[in-house]
């Protein structure tokens, strides 16, 4: 009889945790045919009184023997495909690269053959999703189930024209989810017109919407088309939505509604055929309820909101992390002028493929980004750039995220358990170096006074930097920049 082999076999079990799985091509089949006996048997007793036991025992060994043939057979020609695809699936480089993570971060393996394909059939939809992700929005990073659900948002809203109000905090890609829309629409080729509301002096922006007529102001020294009117046709992006004053919301919701608008220092009207997106950080409807934002217009702009989710709420940092960092070898050459009386001459350093180490990883991954996604970009170019073997490693990352990952590196406290797939050594490990780490930051990298914030001893303190490889010179290279 055939069992299924869990794959990790150096993990050692107790006698009390050994398991034995039966094969799905047997299971499946007797299942079927011991229905099948037990449909014969009723029926049987119920029709055929007559016969002995014998021939009752001869039949039913005879149904069950030809159920289960039939149950074998109709199976395998079922599973034999999923099979094959199963193993295609397992040979596929990329599959191998997220097994490989998956199971650095549970530790754990299917445990019968059900888990183990709906385990591989799982990878294989989330691998087929990252690829369709990739095709449609190439400009956009992150393969998390939030980011997957405001794909489906913009491929759904992207055909149409109604007009698209975009949320989220500072730094999160609105302006990319903008493009995208726009991209994705039937207005695709047709012009895209971008305004930074915020950027624009208030006295200029409704000149800078509209446009003007020559004399209608001081400086008006000629006619100027506005932005909605170079828009005609194409789809228009007011960024900052929030941050335009009273008045001008009462001139930009006359123009969505009734598609018309006139030149500053004119009585002529100009019909207009644009599609609209807004994006704002500010929570507009508590800027309805303060009464600092119209409710007409938030009403007018809010036809299909989308909200983007803050970094601190995805699972995909180390996605964009190497992202990041696949997008720096690119970058790698700087300017040394000879000498002042000449001109400047560039020297190329040799492309070099910059990689993060696991624990640095996890740091960026516990911490909370207030800046989003802009503030983890700038980290990995920093980081890069503090690092002199072109591997970032935890001595390179700025102080604020070294302080706030120790400060939040004990979740093992008041009875809570310890993070899904972490083994107690491990963890206890990850502490102490954390802790360690932290007391250097506070000494300013003397060792003697962390190792008093440590009570530990001197000579204990250096090996432990030594058994973890912590760069205190980068640490204090750290804190003089800072």
């Amino acid at each position: 009889m055939k069992f299924f082999n869990n794959k990790n076999q150096n993990q050692k079990k107790s006698s009390s945790d050994l398991r034995y799985t039966i094969s799905l091509y047997f299971l499946i089949p007797i299942i079927f045919a011991g229905i099948s006996i037990f449909a014969f048997i009723i029926g049987l007793n119920l029709n055929m009184p007559a016969y002995n036991a014998i021939t009752k025992l001869l039949l039913g060994t005879g149904l069950g023997v030809l159920s289960f043939l039939c149950g074998l057979l109709l199976f395998w020609f079922i599973l034999k495909p999923i099979k094959q695809f199963v193993k295609k699936t397992e040979s596929l480089p990329i599959f191998q690269e997220r097994d490989a993570k998956e199971r650095r971060m549970t530790r754990e393996q299917p445990d019968d053959e059900i888990q183990y394909y709906s385990q591989v059939l799982s990878h294989a939809t989330d691998i087929l999703g990252k690829i369709e992700a990739t095709r449609l929005f190439p400009e956009i990073i992150g393969h998390c189930n939030a980011m997957r659900q405001l794909f489906t948002h913009i491929l759904k809203v992207a055909p149409s024209d109604a007009t698209v109000l975009i949320m989220g905090e500072s730094g999160t890609g609105k302006e990319l989810v903008a493009d995208a829309v726009y991209r994705q629409s039937h207005r695709f080729g047709k012009p895209f017109v971008k305004i930074n509301c915020v950027a624009i002096p208030e006295s200029l922006l409704e000149s800078e919407f509209f446009g003007h007529e020559k004399g209608s102001f001081t400086g008006a020294i000629a006619q100027q088309k506005g932005k909605f009117e170079v828009a005609d046709k194409g789809t228009i992006f007011l960024d900052e939505i929030g941050d335009i004053t009273p008045a001008m919301q009462a001139k930009l919701l006359r123009v969505m509604q009734e598609k018309e608008f006139s030149r500053v220092g004119s009585n002529k009207s100009i019909n207009i055929d644009v599609r609209f997106i807004a994006a704002t950080n500010k929570n507009l409807p508590d800027m309805v309820k303060k009464g600092e934002f119209r409710e007409d217009l938030y009403h007018r702009l809010n036809v299909f909101p989308m909200v983007l989710p803050p970094l601190r709420k995805r699972d995909d940092i180390s996605d964009l992390t190497y992202y990041f960092l696949e997008n720096l070898t690119t970058k790698k050459s700087k300017q040394i002028p000879n000498d002042r009386s000449q001109d400047q001459e560039t020297f190329k350093i040799p492309d070099q493929q910059v990689i993060i180490s696991q624990d640095a990883l996890e740091y960026l991954e516990s911490y909370s980004w207030p800046g989003n996604v802009r503030e983890l970009k700038n980290t990995i170019e920093r980081a890069a750039l503090m690092s002199d073997t072109g591997a970032i490693e935890i001595s390179h990352l700025p102080l604020n995220i070294l302080e706030y990952g120790t400060g939040h590196a004990n979740s093992f406290q008041n009875g809570t358990s310890l993070p899904e797939g972490v083994s107690m050594d491990d963890h206890l490990s990850s502490l102490e170096k954390r802790m360690i780490i932290s007391a250097l930051i506070k000494s300013r990298c003397k060792q003697v006074a962390a190792a008093e914030l440590l009570n530990i001893n001197t000579r204990s303190l250096w090996h432990r930097i030594k058994k973890y490889q912590i760069d205190v010179a980068s640490l204090q290279k750290q804190h003089n920049l800072e």
